[in-house]
């Protein structure tokens, strides 16, 4: 999974990157075209648990690959060049600055979220016109010269693109079918990309959801989903080593965990992914997988062979794992359970698979 960060300038995205994936990106100039790339764990307390219960040798949480966007300008023609990067990312994360500060400078000279989410949502759209119009009138030229493929249904299909994006509306929030979403693959559209936006408030605001709620109610019709933190926040927050310390920290600011901790999760969610675990003494494993995914697609995740011989998956809930401390006392109580091929994994399975090849 890779998640590309975005935002105007001096909105907190280097913080965040660094904090996210321990990558100083704090030195990089916002004139650089390139993307820096790192990896994060995913912060899944459930892990932490289970962990605790088999003291594995091995430790291997989930993981998010993170990429640092150049900076979003007001320059149209900039952005454009700027934007090709975030073609290979999955889903974007777009930073918004929320906090006053006043040794820090802003584009438009004062802090306005919902102005900054128009604006870089607006370039955004304006990259898949730009591109829908120029494949049209690609296509008219073809048709005009009555020669090659029959490019029709795709000419049918851009022109409801186009009028779409007119309306200002991002391409996720477009039904597609099956025919549609095909003659789409590979095509270098930013909008139908999931979209998670990352409010960087102050401390002084950073229990108050007013902002969160009213960005929410503004985005409710553009599959938009939302995370509040602080990036200086989270950052004293990082150089705490004492946990208890750290904990008092959080409960003196109303945090119930580090707001890192979400944005992980919401990416997770963003991307319609869950996870499932593998455990045992030698290693504990988180797995990602689509959601609503089948036992064999589950076990494909891990090695091929494994869907290719799907035998059935042995099966047992992280709640009840937990609950009755072993595996031995869940199978005890009849919450061990063997799945079959049609099984649909669920977020916090324990699995283990049987097969064959």
């Amino acid at each position: 999974m890779q998640i590309g960060l975005i935002g105007l300038p001096q909105a907190g995205k280097r913080t965040l990157m660094h904090l996210l994936t321990a990558v100083d990106a704090g030195t990089v100039s916002s004139a650089n075209s390139s993307a820096i790339p790192g990896m994060c764990p995913v912060r899944d307390p459930r892990m932490d648990r289970l962990v605790a219960l088999y003291r594995p040798a091995k430790i291997t949480p989930a993981t998010i690959q993170y990429w640092l966007m150049p900076d979003v300008t007001k320059d149209s023609a900039k952005n454009q060049e700027l934007l090709k990067t975030l073609l290979t990312v999955d889903a974007l994360a777009h930073v918004v600055r929320a906090f006053q500060d006043d040794t820090v400078f802003h584009l438009d000279g004062s802090v306005d979220p919902l102005r900054d989410v128009n604006a870089v949502q607006a370039e955004l759209i304006l990259n898949d016109l730009l591109f829908v119009e120029k494949r049209l009138e690609r296509i008219a030229k073809e048709l005009k010269g009555r020669g090659g493929v029959d490019r029709s249904k795709e000419q049918v299909l851009l022109l409801k693109l186009q009028a779409h994006l007119n309306d200002n509306r991002p391409l996720r929030t477009l039904s597609l079918d099956v025919e549609e979403q095909r003659l789409l693959s590979g095509t270098p559209l930013l909008t139908r990309k999931p979209c998670v936006i990352v409010l960087n408030v102050d401390e002084l605001t950073l229990s108050d959801n007013r902002l969160s709620q009213e960005v929410t109610q503004r985005y409710a019709d553009q599959h938009i989903h939302l995370v509040q933190l602080s990036a200086k926040v989270e950052e004293e927050l990082s150089q705490i080593d004492d946990l208890k310390e750290r904990v008092a920290f959080m409960k003196e600011l109303g945090i119930p965990e580090p707001a890192i901790d979400g944005l992980t999760r919401v990416s997770y969610e963003a991307l319609g992914l869950i996870s499932y675990f593998t455990v045992g003494t030698d290693e504990v494993r988180a797995w990602t997988v689509r959601r609503g995914a089948l036992a064999p697609e589950a076990g494909g995740v891990i090695h091929s062979d494994i869907e290719r011989g799907f035998i059935r998956a042995e099966m047992m809930k992280y709640d009840d794992l937990t609950a009755f401390g072993s595996e031995q006392a869940v199978s005890s109580a009849g919450r061990s359970y063997l799945k079959g091929k049609d099984y649909r994994v669920e977020d916090g399975d324990i699995l283990s698979f049987r097969f064959n090849v």
